[in-house]
C-alpha cells in the first residue's frame, strides 16, 4: 500500500514555493521521496528555502523565473529538462490577492490578478505538459481556492481567477488525459499564510471564520500536504479533472 503514495524517483516543480503553501507542499513532497524544484522570482528567498529543505535531507534545485512571462517560462522549463532531467509533477501554486470593493477595484490590479493567478497556470502547465506528453505520463496539480466555488465581499476578481483555475483544470484533463497525464486541483479553504496575514490579524474576521467553518478554525498549511501527495502519486492514476477541497467543511455547510 505504501507504494501507492510513494514519490521515490520522481521530480516535482512547485511554483511560488519560497514561502507559504508552496513551501509547505515542497517540503511534504520531499518527505514522500520526491526530488524538489523550487520556483519563484526572488533568488535570495529561493536559496534560503532550498537551504532549509537540504538541511532536512531533501534533494533540491532552484529555478527562478516569472510564471507570468510565457517566453521565460518556456526557456526555464525546456532548459531544466535538457540539462537536469524530467519533471514528473507540476504544482501550479503561484498566486496573489488584492482586496477592494468591486466598484472601486483598480483595473491594473485586476490585470495583475489575471496574469498571476490564471495565466501563470496556462504558461507553466503548457510548458511542462509538452514534455510530459512525450513521455506518456505526468501529474499536474493546480492550486485553486474555496473561492473556486464561493464568493465573499471585496475579492470578486480573485474569485473569478480561481473559478477559472477550476475550469482550466478540467480543460487540461480533457485534452491531456489521453496522453497519460492526470490534471487535478486542490482548493484550500482559509489557511494561515502570508497571503492571508491581514485576515489572520483581524479578530473579527477570525471569529467569523471560526463560526462559519464546521472545523471551527484556520487551516494549517501542513494539512494540504496529504492531498498533494495523493494527487502526485500512483494512488491517483484514474483521478482526472477533479478539484479536491481541503477547507474544514466550509463548502459543505450553509
Amino acid at each position: 500500500m505504501t507504494d501507492l503514495f510513494s514519490l521515490n524517483g520522481s521530480r516535482a516543480v512547485i511554483t511560488g514555493s519560497s514561502q507559504g503553501i508552496g513551501f509547505a507542499l515542497a517540503r511534504g513532497l520531499a518527505e514522500a521521496g520526491a526530488e524538489i524544484v523550487l520556483n519563484g522570482r526572488d533568488t535570495a528567498k529561493l536559496d534560503k528555502a532550498a537551504e532549509i529543505l537540504r538541511g532536512e535531507g531533501a534533494t533540491v534545485h532552484t529555478l527562478a523565473f516569472d510564471a507570468t512571462d510565457h517566453t521565460a517560462v518556456r526557456a526555464a522549463i525546456d532548459g531544466f529538462e535538457a540539462d537536469i532531467g524530467a519533471l514528473d509533477v507540476l504544482v501550479n501554486n503561484a498566486g496573489m490577492q488584492h482586496r477592494a470593493e468591486l466598484e472601486n477595484f483598480p483595473a491594473d490590479a485586476f490585470e495583475k490578478l489575471l496574469q498571476t493567478n490564471i495565466a501563470s497556470v496556462f504558461h507553466v502547465g503548457q510548458a511542462v505538459a509538452r514534455h510530459m506528453i512525450g513521455r506518456g505520463k505526468g501529474k499536474i496539480i493546480n492550486i485553486a481556492s474555496v473561492q473556486t466555488a464561493l464568493a465573499r465581499p471585496g475579492i470578486a476578481p480573485y474569485t473569478a481567477t480561481k473559478g477559472a483555475v477550476g475550469n482550466l483544470t478540467k480543460g487540461m484533463a480533457t485534452d491531456w488525459a489521453k496522453h497519460g497525464l492526470q490534471c487535478n486541483a486542490i482548493a484550500p479553504g482559509y489557511f494561515d499564510t502570508p497571503l492571508n496575514a491581514a485576515l489572520v490579524a483581524d479578530p473579527a474576521f477570525s471569529a467569523w471564520l471560526e463560526n462559519r467553518t464546521p472545523a471551527g478554525r484556520w487551516g494549517k498549511v501542513e494539512e494540504l500536504v496529504g492531498a498533494c501527495i495523493f494527487l502526485s502519486a500512483p494512488a491517483s492514476s484514474f483521478v482526472n479533472g477533479h478539484t479536491l477541497y481541503v477547507d474544514g467543511g466550509i463548502t459543505a455547510s450553509l
